[in-house]
């Protein structure tokens, strides 16, 4: 499936991508000017609260990143947090990190270059992102983690095996370019621990776990290696409670290093302090309106403001303005309090917005509670997708992004037709697979079925009655299925034809490691949404991380990175880690933009 495929493309028109919605013109001449006027004046009566070299807005990764930067440069800083933790998503996630050409990599073995680093890149975002961009992101990536490895106690590791997600394309490399960070002792945060933001899925106790060992985890009950790797994390968790360690992999390390450079660094973190919005004077972005224990004041930002501050998973106004129904803010496992602040204090001061509608898809079952991101699921031989027709409709092993913007894609004009899909699988899968995190052959929850989000049931047609397909679809869709798996080809979607599709695979189940047929009950469906990571569309920034308007113009004072900020990826994802390396990347080099000032 190519990066650059139809269904890739945004699902709605360009011209909502800058300032998007109707009246887009009246709403920058008018409102966001007056909006932008009203807060400076308000600003001017706030109490003050303090003032710094530059004010860092969010705790997450590009936040925490950005401010570090700026205080090894001299600078004194402040990064003020909305939630009552610090980490924000990349706290909550795996940590992968996409970053070419980095020291890691290369020290591993990992036969990267520049060249074969731009050409991929450019394969891959296309012509949608300029390429000056797509330089500074490579130039500064590797400067970036090299940094963050001499002014934190971070270190990292190689992603052994998780491959680019387009391999197949110019510069593509089959073995991946991903770090992820090493084991770090939480004790060094000594009572901060307790305001880390709580990881997506928390780690089984008394184990130490890399998110490269999930691909083997998911295999312990069928691989030696599975059981290796299995036995491996236990020892790592015994080994460090024996030390009187608290250790954390994973987004856990990568927010808790940052955090603990910041402490070394002198940095507050005032958490619990929402921006309100940005203070303009002459046209300059000069400071904050926050809110800090239940005062609204101003804190004064002499040098420049950058905005780290997320996305807007979680704010249901902005998803319906901007993005394709059906979409659900119960879908993203975003951080709740990733509800656009920054962003839409960005476009008061001016701003000019883009891919909006868009985000860091990903194929989500509904359970109750919190949506579960599918990684290996739908990719384990024995399982495939369907449509309300009962019948496939995209490789299922493909990048988590673009099986999303399928889905998207072939709803538009019917809807419902392809959101939800479902995801079937067979007892012969579930006896061998782990399956979130329920061994194999447990029963699932029965909250799960209560919620409609699972199905169980005993022949094919009495599974295509509870999902709501035609029986006779589905039973043809099984079929034709099956005869594939058995001969180990996929020629209808290709799934197994790219190193990426094999990742989360049985390497015991051949010819294609990805293909099993799905043959023996009871069988099981669920329920798959459009989920996200969260989104990838707000500010529209330059090469310097700088945030612009319409025309293209900077505007002074005001940076922006991370999922606050249109990403370098554009419609994209060119591999594990594409969110975290570049929001980390441009932090770094806002920070450093404003210190070269």
């Amino acid at each position: 499936m190519s990066a650059r495929s139809d269904h890739a493309r945004a699902p709605l028109p360009a011209r909502r991508t800058v300032l998007a919605g109707t009246g887009a013109g009246v709403l920058t001449a008018t409102v966001l000017p007056a909006a932008a006027a009203r807060a400076s004046a308000a600003a001017a009566d706030g109490v003050p609260l303090g003032e710094y070299d530059v004010v860092v807005v969010g705790s997450g990764a590009s936040g925490m990143t950005a401010a570090l930067t700026a205080a090894g440069r001299g600078l004194s800083v402040l990064v003020v947090e909305k939630a009552p933790t610090f980490g924000g998503s990349a706290a909550r996630s795996g940590a992968g990190i996409w970053i070419p050409n980095n020291s890691v990599i290369l020290g591993a073995g990992v036969p990267d270059t520049p060249e074969k680093a731009s050409a991929y890149l450019a394969a891959v975002v296309g012509p949608d992102v300029p390429a000056d961009r797509q330089r500074a992101f490579l130039a500064n990536g590797p400067r970036m983690l090299d940094f963050v490895m001499a002014n934190s106690p971070l270190r990292f590791r190689f992603m052994d095996g998780y491959s680019d997600y387009y391999p197949n394309l110019p510069g593509g490399l089959p073995n991946g370019r991903s770090v992820e960070p090493d084991q770090i002792d939480g004790n060094v945060l000594g009572a901060e621990l307790a305001r880390l933001n709580p990881a997506y899925m928390p780690v089984p106790a008394g184990m130490v776990v890399f998110s490269q060992d999930y691909k083997w985890l998911n295999l312990a009950a069928v691989t030696a290696k599975g059981l290796a790797v299995s036995t491996e994390c236990l020892a790592r968790g015994t080994a460090a409670a024996l030390r009187g360690e608290k250790p954390l992999t994973m987004g856990q390390a990568l927010a808790t290093g940052l955090r603990a450079g910041l402490m070394r660094a002198g940095v507050p973190v005032w958490l619990n302090s929402p921006l309100v919005d940005l203070v303009q004077e002459g046209g300059t972005v000069t400071g904050v309106v926050v809110e800090k224990d239940g005062v609204r004041g101003v804190v004064r930002a002499r040098k420049g403001v950058i905005i780290g501050s997320g996305g807007f998973e979680h704010n249901a106004a902005m998803r319906a303005q901007y993005q394709q129904q059906p979409i659900g803010t119960q879908w993203s496992v975003g951080a709740k309090e990733n509800t656009g602040d920054g962003i839409r204090a960005g476009q008061r001061a001016g701003a000019a917005l883009a891919l909006m509608e868009d985000a860091w898809w990903g194929p989500s079952i509904p359970l109750p509670g919190e949506p579960y991101f599918c990684l290996a699921e739908r990719t384990l031989p024995g399982g495939l997708m369907v449509n309300a027709n009962g019948t496939r409709f995209v490789n299922e092993a493909a990048p988590y992004s673009d099986v999303v913007h399928v889905m998207y894609e072939k709803d538009r004009g019917a809807t419902g037709s392809h959101i939800p899909a479902w995801l079937i699988v067979d007892q012969n899968y579930r006896n061998r697979y782990l399956f979130k995190d329920i061994l194999p052959t447990l029963p699932f929850p029965d909250a799960w079925y209560e919620a409609g989000a699972a199905k169980k049931a005993w022949t094919w047609d009495a599974l295509a009655g509870q999902i709501g397909v035609p029986a006779a679809a589905l039973r043809a869709t099984l079929g034709r299925f099956n005869a594939q798996a058995w001969g180990g080809s996929d020629p209808d979607f290709h799934r197994g034809d790219t190193a990426y599709d094999h990742y989360y695979t049985d390497p015991n189940v051949q010819p294609n490691s990805c293909l099993a047929p799905v043959w023996v009950p009871p069988f099981y469906a669920f329920k798959i949404v459009p989920g996200d990571l969260g989104t990838k569309g707000g500010i529209v920034t330059d090469a310097r991380a700088r945030a612009l308007r319409a025309d293209g113009s900077a505007i002074r004072g005001l940076w922006a990175a991370g999922n606050a900020s249109a990403a370098v990826m554009g419609h994209s994802y060119a591999g594990a880690g594409s969110t975290i390396g570049p929001a980390m990347t441009f932090g770094y080099v806002a920070a450093n933009d404003i210190a070269d000032a």
